[in-house]
């Protein structure tokens, strides 16, 4: 599959931010005393029309601190299928399209450790725009711990417009929602889409949208890995869970275009966890 200059920049970040998160969380695993690293399985995409369909790099990591952590990136392109083209910003005349992104789920071995999400993306059809955002899931949600994450998420946003953090934060509380329970998934993040500004510009808010989320995220595992807990502190974390995974498979739509454009589908399900239950 042969890129553009904007294609491979976007692409060498993804792929540039998964190898500095990698090593950052092997660091802390290091520092809990395990020897566990993340395993990489690369995979390839074949495209309905024939040509050369991308693909990407599913990473896994089962250790002390991280219970299970998935980092995926990928490079895909070809053509849409059928009515799912007309779901997708500038695919409706022309079902042609490419998509390069970082995608993060981890699910904590310590119910004090909140749970975290994390994805941007670049996305080209007869319009380029960049999206993504993360949002943090504690099952026992510490006030601390959730301003220190919406605060560095703040600042990435205001560097860049002070308008950003309000609205993308509001659409990351309406995004990360599971009607049928009427709860959030979380505690909240940022969440964008469609930002089709300046290449350069928007680049660079995705860029700092991911060091934020490599300067906080940590910070919050190291403060709480090595908290006590109970076994009801578990028995929530499992029920947590549950409504997690349910989100995952009904509403997102990461989920779904993973899925309908024929992407790796262990790696498009690295985000559910674990252990989870139901009442």
């Amino acid at each position: 599959m042969i890129l553009d200059e904007q294609q491979s920049e976007a692409r060498t970040w993804f792929e540039r931010l998964r190898d500095l998160i990698c090593a950052e969380f092997e660091a802390i695993e290091r520092e809990a005393g395990s020897d566990a690293r993340f395993d990489y399985i690369a995979w390839d995409r074949a495209d309905p029309s024939g040509a050369p369909g991308g693909g990407g790099v599913r990473g896994v990591m089962k250790g002390r601190v991280f219970e299970k952590v998935g980092v995926n990136v990928s490079t895909v392109g070809g053509t849409f299928e059928g009515d799912f083209a007309r779901t997708i910003h500038g695919a409706g005349d022309d079902p042609r399209f490419f998509a390069t992104g970082i995608s993060l789920v981890a699910h904590m071995a310590n119910p004090h450790v909140p749970a975290v999400h994390m994805n941007t993306r670049f996305l080209a059809t007869t319009r380029r725009w960049f999206g993504g955002g993360a949002d943090l899931n504690p099952p026992l949600p510490i006030a601390e711990d959730t301003d220190d994450f919406h605060a560095a998420l703040r600042d990435a946003c205001d560097r860049h417009d002070a308008g950003h953090y309000p609205r993308f934060k509001a659409w990351a509380d309406d995004y990360f929602y599971i009607p049928h329970r009427g709860v959030h998934r979380g505690v909240g993040g940022i969440f964008y889409d469609h930002l089709e500004g300046a290449f350069a510009t928007d680049l660079a808010f995705t860029q700092d949208v991911g060091r934020a989320f490599l300067e906080v995220y940590p910070r919050i595992v190291r403060r709480r890995m090595h908290l006590p807990f109970t076994d009801a502190d578990v028995a929530r974390q499992r029920e947590w869970r549950g409504r997690y995974a349910e989100f995952n498979l009904v509403y997102d739509r990461g989920t779904l275009f993973g899925l309908k454009t024929g992407g790796n589908v262990d790696a498009i399900l690295m985000s559910l966890p674990p252990v989870a239950t139901w009442g």
